[in-house]
């Protein structure tokens, strides 16, 4: 019977996403991403024998799903409030983190993959983005948007969204947030055939 304070699989993913979001995959070792998680390195090898990049691949699959579940929830009431949402979310992550941690499908995209490989983890992070979009573009459409303006809509306010959290860890002000915020509110509400 296991202890109950055993590292959960759960648990070692959580903390390897933060720790990604923090330093980025290329600049952690399997070992701090375990002690990070405040797990046993036997125990991040016995749930992962594939080593780092099985554990980054969950990492970011987590990560990914963590954020489509709010956005799942909050678009139900509407794009404006999925936007709100999904900006509630990365400034907590931000700001709790002191400007340490951003967003861990961010982190893996922007790192130079192995010559002639595209690792498992970055092709994860191509599907939270397109998870995120799809999910956006669906609550655009769904409330009035053109059928052909939602995709571009939604990978604009991905994209917006993921730079800001970027401006903001670098400029160490939540300003550039609030500035796509606002925009990216005004852009949906005239993309709407009704009121948001």
């Amino acid at each position: 019977m296991a202890r109950s304070n055993a590292p959960s699989r759960e648990r070692i993913v959580a903390g390897a996403a933060d720790l990604i979001s923090r330093r980025g995959l290329n600049a952690t070792s399997i070992r701090e991403l375990a002690k990070h998680a405040k797990a046993p390195l036997g125990s991040t090898y016995h749930f992962f024998p594939e080593g780092k990049q099985q554990l980054a691949t969950e990492a970011v699959r987590y990560a990914g799903e963590a954020v489509a579940r709010i956005l799942r929830k909050e678009l139900a009431a509407g794009p404006v409030a999925g936007l709100r949402a999904f900006l509630a979310l990365w400034r907590g992550i931000v700001v709790e983190s002191d400007f340490r941690a951003g967003c861990s499908v961010l982190a893996v995209s922007v790192e130079e993959p192995p010559a002639d490989e595209i690792p498992p983890a970055l092709v994860a992070a191509a599907e939270a983005f397109e998870e995120w979009e799809h999910l956006l573009a669906q609550a655009l459409r769904a409330h009035g948007a053109d059928s052909d303006q939602a995709p571009g809509l939604a990978a604009l306010i991905v994209a917006s969204v993921e730079g800001a959290i970027a401006m903001c860890r670098a400029k160490r002000s939540m300003d550039p947030l609030d500035q796509v915020a606002q925009q990216l509110e005004v852009l949906i509400v005239g993309a709407l055939d009704r009121p948001a």
